[in-house]
């Protein structure tokens, strides 16, 4: 099983075994893969190596370990490209997953003060302010916080938000979306978003504003999302 006259370490070898049985499903989603003496026994190496192994997949992302209960196999993380301007919903889709929310909220309001000067409003001008969860095939998957100006969207109603935002906005309201910045951090979740994605506390998660702007460079939206890190991961692709 293992070539121990390979210039290839011990444990890069049991990785790449776990990581084709995981790929061509001899090791299930969400069903634990052998112990570490298990392991130990089968490749007859030490345990400090297997041990290596599992940690860098854990890593990875493709096992996940359960204090007292062993290492299972993780659900595939989903990848989001760091380029182009696509909703939620458009992206799911995109992927051949069924995108669905939940909403939390919906309500119109006096925006914070961050908030306003982002979006370009007085000190009276309201947002609506959209709360949901998303899911991807029924699994939650990010907390979404939306912003939108009343002024631009005045007619933004509970079924108008049922889909996707974008469709709304550029169908309905004949509106050009052009361009958005964004940053990302890591951060703990909140108590309240951990209910809400299913995640135990503490766990880090992957908090993401995105600004929007239609073509006259006028921002429309405002989004803070919090992604669970343990389902997605942002990609990007850099060149010289």
């Amino acid at each position: 099983m293992l070539d121990k006259q390979s210039s290839v370490p011990m444990y890069v070898q049991i990785e790449d075994y776990l990581k084709k049985q995981i790929i061509e499903g001899g090791f299930v989603i969400g069903i634990a893969i052998p112990s570490e003496r298990e392991l130990t026994d089968i490749f007859s190496v030490s345990r400090m190596t297997v041990r290596q192994s599992i940690s860098n997949l854990v890593n990875e992302g493709l096992l996940y370990r359960e204090k007292g209960r062993g290492t299972f196999v993780a659900t595939p993380k989903i990848e989001q490209p760091l380029i182009g301007l696509t909703s939620f919903t458009e992206d799911m889709l995109s992927r051949g997953m069924k995108p669905s929310n939940k909403l939390i909220s919906f309500e119109k309001m006096i925006p914070e003060m961050e908030i306003a000067y982002k979006l370009q409003l007085s000190r009276d001008e309201e947002v609506f302010v959209v709360k949901r969860i998303r899911f991807a095939d029924n699994k939650p998957m990010a907390i979404e916080r939306s912003y939108l100006p009343v002024k631009l969207v005045p007619d933004l109603e509970l079924d108008k938000i049922e889909g996707s935002l974008y469709s709304f906005i550029e169908k309905d309201k004949r509106l050009t979306i052009s361009h958005a910045s964004q940053r990302m951090e890591a951060v703990l979740v909140k108590k309240e978003d951990a209910e809400f994605l299913e995640i135990r506390m503490p766990s880090a998660v992957l908090m993401m504003e995105r600004t929007s702007y239609l073509t006259n460079d006028v921002p429309f939206e405002i989004v803070r999302s919090t992604y669970r890190a343990d389902r997605y991961k942002f990609i990007s692709e850099i060149r010289r």
